[in-house]
């Protein structure tokens, strides 16, 4: 017959151990997503995909310090966890981390595969932080921080030191709305505006150039500016903005898109500054929380030329504000955005381009023009990451 006494103690150890498991468990889990909310807020820009499973703490992350920290602080607490968190890049790639765009504009997607969805892109010469291989996808972050993966037919990876060596070559920005780089046997690759190609001759005409994977070509001296006199000639006046904005009358509406062939709306925003200096973040849910509060009552008169125009659904007290569309301010009860395809807006109610849709829907405008940010950057911070 067994002893109840002894049947007594082991219950009430395991009920300790397991309710001091319980706790620790709160514990880790707790502290996991504190560093989530302060390291990773914002999936589209960082990760931070860990979890605690059968004790052992698994996962990836591209915040290295922020884990050391967490770590550290779990064994100050006395926390005893394995750790199994793969950290980025990825040990597979070895020193080739970075890499650069060798098409004319890279579809960056949200999934590695051809049929997911379309999460940006990004144009010739922009260098990437490259975070780890699936087959024939790379994982990869741009200049304006985000992480999607891009098909490795459209990069050329590359370690530190070769993108460093890049980095001080000369180069050519291509200035046209679109166009090809030609050798003698033909075409080489298309291109679009702002494309980034290194400059190796030139001649009376023509600059001769090379893509990142050694492809060289001709291009017209027509067609572009080297690197230093374009960035020189960048500006965020009034008249430059609307003179970028209506070169791309027309262009097509592409969810995801950032590039001539095609733009959502807050890729043509970011696209109208790119072209004249400046990096802006990538979303209209992002680019609202930028910049200096100029409008959310309809007072149209407060508004100058560049301010961006969001809309959306307002806060309730059942749900947050969404934000899901933004256009640029060009004077005149008008503004220019991406919504079926490039067009000018009015509200005015007198006008034939009157919109009464995204009128009901406003909610503010916010100037970014000249005011400092560390999410807006010069484009001469391409050369430099």
């Amino acid at each position: 017959m067994k002893n109840p006494a002894f049947i007594f103690l082991l219950s009430f150890l395991f009920f300790g151990i397991s309710c001091q498991s319980s706790k620790d468990t709160e514990a880790i889990e707790s502290k996991i997503s504190e560093f989530k909310e302060n390291l990773a807020p914002d999936k589209r820009v960082a990760i931070w995909d860990i979890s605690l499973e059968n004790g052992k703490l698994i996962g990836q992350t591209d915040q290295l310090e922020g884990l050391d920290e967490m770590l550290e602080e779990f064994e100050e607490m006395g926390l005893q966890v394995e750790n199994e968190i793969q950290r980025l890049p990825s040990e597979e790639l070895g020193d080739q981390t970075r890499a650069l765009v060798t098409i004319s504009v890279a579809n960056i997607r949200s999934q590695p595969k051809h049929s997911a969805e379309l999460a940006t892109q990004a144009l010739m010469g922009t260098p990437l932080k490259v975070l780890e291989k699936s087959e024939n996808w790379y994982r990869v972050q741009t200049p304006d921080q985000y992480i999607s993966w891009v098909d490795a037919g459209g990069i050329q990876l590359m370690s530190e030191e070769e993108l460093e060596s890049w980095y001080r070559s000369a180069k050519v920005i291509y200035t046209e709305f679109s166009g090809f780089l030609m050798n003698t046997e033909g075409k080489v690759s298309d291109l679009v505006a702002g494309d980034i190609l290194e400059l190796v001759g030139e001649t009376d005409e023509s600059f001769e150039v090379k893509l990142p994977d050694g492809r060289t070509g001709q291009l017209k001296k027509s067609e572009a500016l080297p690197w230093e006199q374009w960035l020189a000639t960048r500006d965020t006046e009034a008249e430059t903005l609307i003179t970028t904005a209506k070169s791309m009358m027309g262009a097509p509406y592409l969810w995801g898109g950032t590039s001539i062939k095609g733009v959502d709306c807050s890729g043509f925003t970011k696209t109208i500054f790119y072209l004249n200096g400046k990096i802006i973040p990538r979303d209209a849910s992002q680019q609202i929380h930028e910049g200096d509060l100029v409008d959310a009552d309809k007072n149209w008169e407060n508004l100058e030329v560049g301010d961006l125009l969001f809309f959306g659904k307002k806060a309730t007290e059942d749900s947050k504000e969404r934000v899901i569309h933004v256009g640029m301010w060009i004077g005149n009860n008008q503004f220019i955005h991406s919504s079926g395809r490039v067009r000018i807006s009015s509200f005015d109610p007198e006008s034939p381009l009157y919109d009464e849709y995204e009128l009901g829907r406003y909610l503010r405008t916010k100037r970014i023009v000249n005011t400092p940010s560390e999410n807006i950057l010069s484009v001469s911070s391409l050369l430099e990451l």
